[in-house]
């Protein structure tokens, strides 16, 4: 599943390319690619035909464009990627792609902006668009860009790490109360977003710190160089375009990216470690696999 870098590059994409446009007609394709949309496809592709886009908007993981349709307030049209969806920018005649599943097309006739999903856990849905708690907390400007709000589902997201809204403070006085293994926090969602499992991975290694160890065992400070740590590597993915491991994975002109090239820990089971040398170690962990050092990152004594 796309992680936050990878989200970042596809909505630094949509703005370039559709943000200002407006929408001329909108076709999905089957009953599935609006499943989350309350009114089904007809619905959906109704009201957000005649839109115009004002912004390309994120939130860790989620991604959602700001439409203002003619005759309503401005909603969300919530772009959920699943593990597998792709948003596409291409002229309309160019070959559809097998997995297509929505299209839509614009009033200045430029490229079709087109959602791809082989595996189809995503979809399109939309939203209203609800006062963001974040932003009024910490201040102006610090939430989504533009301020427009945050969609319903994702309402209930924290702030990620490369947020202005992202209360720093907050997040390691919650993980320091929590007696629950560290990485366990950084993968959820309502804690603080847009840490998935390849830059978890990849944080606690540059940390030094297992994944397993109980939050409430680190230091304040600990946990401060952990979440910059989990900064620092994310903006370092999306200086490269993001960690694509096949062909999935692809931002709006079908391009990969490659900081896989660039990872310490997640999938190098085997392989030596870049700091001591020692065999990295692969684990599982909340269904997930787990990639760690076993000299850099001391395994927890199990608690009795």
């Amino acid at each position: 599943m796309p992680e936050l870098p990878e989200v970042e590059v596809v909505r630094r994409g949509l703005a370039e390319h559709v943000v200002g446009r407006r929408i001329r007609t909108a076709h999905l394709l089957g009953q599935r690619v609006a499943r989350r949309h309350e009114g089904g496809p007809a619905d959906l592709s109704a009201r957000v035909s005649r839109a115009k886009v004002l912004a390309a908007d994120r939130r860790g993981k989620y991604l959602w464009l700001v439409l203002d349709p003619p005759d309503d307030d401005p909603h969300a049209l919530v772009m959920h990627l699943g593990m597998s969806g792709q948003l596409l920018v291409e002229p309309a005649d160019a070959p559809r792609e097998k997995h297509l599943h929505a299209t839509l097309d614009f009033d200045d006739d430029g490229p079709q902006l087109r959602f791809v999903d082989q595996r189809t856990f995503g979809g399109l849905a939309l939203t209203p668009l609800l006062p963001d708690v974040h932003r009024r907390a910490v201040g102006p400007g610090s939430g989504p860009a533009h301020g427009h709000g945050i969609p319903q589902p994702v309402a209930h997201i924290a702030p990620d790490p490369l947020e202005d809204a992202f209360d720093r403070p907050t997040v390691i006085r919650t993980m320091k109360s929590k007696n629950v293994a560290v990485k366990r926090l950084l993968l959820d969602q309502g804690v603080v977003s847009g840490i998935g499992n390849i830059y978890a991975d990849e944080a606690l290694w540059r940390a030094g710190v297992h994944g397993r160890r109980p939050a409430s065992a680190l230091t304040r400070p600990a946990i401060g160089r952990l979440l910059d740590h989990a900064a620092e590597v994310m903006r370092e993915a999306l200086g490269q375009g993001g960690t694509s491991f096949d062909a999935l994975y692809v931002n709006v002109n079908g391009a990969s990216g490659y900081f896989d090239r660039s990872l310490d820990a997640y999938g190098q089971t085997g392989r030596p470690c870049a700091r001591c040398g020692t065999a990295i170690r692969r684990e599982e962990f909340m269904n997930r696999s787990s990639h760690y050092c076993p000299r850099c990152q001391t395994v927890p004594r199990a608690r009795t």
